[in-house]
């Protein structure tokens, strides 16, 4: 029988782990001797987990092709939602950013956690401003 105790290897991580299996399929009353273990042990587990097997979050332009994926929805399908194909268009490719009005449109309807639509993104924006050259050229003064 295993001693509750903090997890700080991956050999101690396994075996407690397997403990909990057991006594899950033990399936005991909360209350009971049993039932304290596994929540104390599954605790440990999940504290253990949390601390070695962190997920960085998506940013906001990965977790909607993500969720347009799972869903099998094509851009046309989001351009009610964000306002045209175009928009959609541009916000897919990163030439113009999720406003808060479009994040709170895609959260309601794709069931899209705000806190990831709200996120600065990892990618830049490649936004061209009218008037503007192109990159790598520059506007002589006076001209």
């Amino acid at each position: 029988m295993i001693e509750p105790k903090i997890i700080k290897t991956k050999k101690e991580h396994r075996a407690f782990l397997a403990e909990v299996m057991r006594l899950v399929a033990e399936d005991p009353r909360r209350g009971t001797p049993e039932g304290d273990r596994l929540e104390l042990l599954a605790k440990l587990v999940e504290d253990y987990e949390k601390e070695r097997f962190k997920f960085e979050k998506p940013d906001p332009i990965e977790a909607l092709r993500f969720r347009m994926e799972e869903q099998g929805l094509r851009q046309k399908d989001l351009a009610p939602i964000l306002g045209g194909k175009n928009r959609v268009s541009e916000v897919l490719n990163r030439r113009r950013p999720l406003t808060l009005g479009m994040a709170r449109a895609l959260s309601e309807s794709l069931d899209i956690p705000a806190e990831l639509l709200i996120r600065e993104p990892k990618g830049e924006y490649s936004i061209r401003r009218p008037g503007l050259k192109k990159r790598g050229t520059r506007r002589r003064a006076g001209k």
